[in-house]
């Protein structure tokens, strides 16, 4: 008897899948509803939250993502799985901790064989899925070095591509590259993979441009496609903006002539990514999508650089801004995680809101798929930090079960509905602070009460230890 290893197991059952929904719906999916939604999951690359017209920005025009936030839902307390950039994609597309299946760091570890992606579950109900953008998630080749690690024996343990994690079509960096003409002027050779083995030229003409541009222009006809064949598709759509290096086109920076260089090239590129996101709502009411699509954005972390630049910042262009919160890119103060978050679905969500205190993370998102379409994926592992959004959605939830756990080199926090705790010495010491009447965290009030900090404390260290063994593999299905 053949017996099926985890990957070769999920490409039957989605080949299998998407055999049985042609025509009438197989009985395998009796449960689901019957209109399946489609999921677009845009991200930004280093936006801080302060970065958006909505959160209060007088300098940079965004005007496609304010109207947004005024359509849909605007989430105050959106946090990114990880204060830097493949940790949070990770939690992205596994509603798990990196820390789970050993990315603990930007440009550290891969989705591991055993982990279920979102697209790989979503194949199994007959979706089509694409990922457009940066990747960052494991290698892309073995043969040659590309990106950071791509093609050296040491790395090539860590290949792990989107076409090896489920999703169908692909446009893919392994890292960030310009802003404005993507393939030129990079330090470190990085490449648009388009699947197997195949990636396109340096000098392709459709790689000139503004780099948002670029992804976009592959990714609406991966839905122009799906909508035509009545297909329901999973769109993962992560913009390299505005990521260093930082360039804009003359056009975007003309718009900020009144500042300087560094901040017109800075503003410029996030005012051309609004412009795509503004061209990707257009085309789903075109296509008569919109209504059914769950549109989602955020941003990776929170804003990089020192807010003038540093010298690991060519010309000081990393101008965002945290909003009020303390910390950056890197740090596990609110500024470093808590992220623009919005959400449209026009079929679900008849009245525009804001859901101002009730903690959400990109871990959330694959547990609200799931319940969104009325399944548990097999093979699943046990452990998912995330949950569903969709009675928080519905108006039914008022506050979260669970904190948010998190982690990135000496520092853990452990934010709940109204307080979190912090440290910089892995737990050694701990800060606290009342989120509610403190978002700032300007005020520690740990000695005041050590009886919530130890109770956080032990739901903390529980978690970590979940983490652990989870790396251990201890929480993957038997025989996965």
């Amino acid at each position: 008897m053949t017996t099926l290893n985890r990957r070769d197991f999920l490409k039957l059952t989605a080949a299998v899948s998407t055999a049985s929904l042609t025509g009438c719906q197989s009985q395998m999916f009796a449960s689901a509803p019957t209109k399946r939604p489609n999921i677009i999951l845009c991200m930004s690359d280093d936006m801080g939250w302060g970065d958006v017209g909505y959160n209060g920005n007088q300098h940079i025009k965004t005007p496609n993502l304010d109207d947004m936030a005024k359509s849909g839902i605007r989430f105050d307390r959106w946090y990114a799985g990880a204060p830097v950039c493949s940790p949070t994609r990770g939690s992205c597309v596994t509603g798990r901790h990196p820390y789970r299946y050993g990315i603990f760091y930007a440009n550290q570890g891969h989705i591991k064989s055993e982990e279920v992606t979102l697209a790989e579950a979503l194949k199994t109900q007959g979706y089509t899925t694409g990922h457009f953008g940066k990747w960052h998630l494991g290698t892309l080749t073995k043969t040659f070095k590309e990106g950071r690690r791509g093609g050296r024996p040491s790395t090539n343990k860590h290949y792990s591509p989107p076409w090896e994690n489920g999703f169908d079509e692909c446009f893919s960096t392994e890292m960030s590259v310009p802003t404005w003409d993507p393939m030129e002027n990079q330090n470190i050779p990085a490449h648009f993979w388009v699947g197997p083995g195949k990636h396109l030229p340096f000098d392709d003409a459709s790689l000139k441009g503004d780099g948002s541009r670029v992804i976009m222009d592959r990714a609406i006809p991966f839905i122009q496609k799906s909508s035509r064949q009545n297909t329901p598709f999973l769109a993962v759509i992560w913009f390299f903006a505005p990521h260093n290096p930082v360039v804009a086109g003359p056009k975007y920076k003309a718009m900020y002539s009144e500042y300087d260089d560094d901040k017109q090239h800075y503003y410029g590129c996030i005012t051309a990514l609004d412009e795509q996101v503004g061209r990707l709502r257009e085309e789903l009411k075109a296509a008569g999508i919109a209504d059914n699509t769950m549109l989602w954005f955020c941003s990776d972390n929170g804003p990089a650089g020192k807010g003038g630049g540093g010298a690991q910042y060519p010309g000081g262009r990393m101008q965002g801004v945290a909003g009020p919160f303390r910390g950056r890119k890197g740090s596990l103060y609110e500024g470093g995680v808590r992220v623009p978050g919005m959400l449209e679905w026009p079929d679900k969500i008849k009245k525009a809101h804001v859901i101002k205190d009730f903690p959400c993370s990109t871990s959330d998102y694959f547990p609200t798929t799931m319940e969104v379409l009325g399944f548990k994926m097999k093979g699943q592992p046990e452990t998912i930090d995330g949950i569903s959004l969709l009675p928080l959605i519905e108006g039914k939830m008022k506050q979260r079960a669970t904190p948010i756990g998190f982690a990135s080199k000496n520092q853990v926090s452990l934010p709940d509905n109204q307080y979190t705790i912090y440290s910089s010495d892995s737990g050694t010491t701990f800060e606290l602070y009342d989120l509610l009447s403190d978002p700032c965290e300007t005020t520690n009030i740990a000695s005041q009460h050590p009886d919530i900090v130890n109770s956080m404390k032990t739901k903390l260290f529980a978690w970590r230890n979940s983490c652990t063994a989870s790396n251990k593999g201890r929480d993957y299905p038997a025989g996965g």
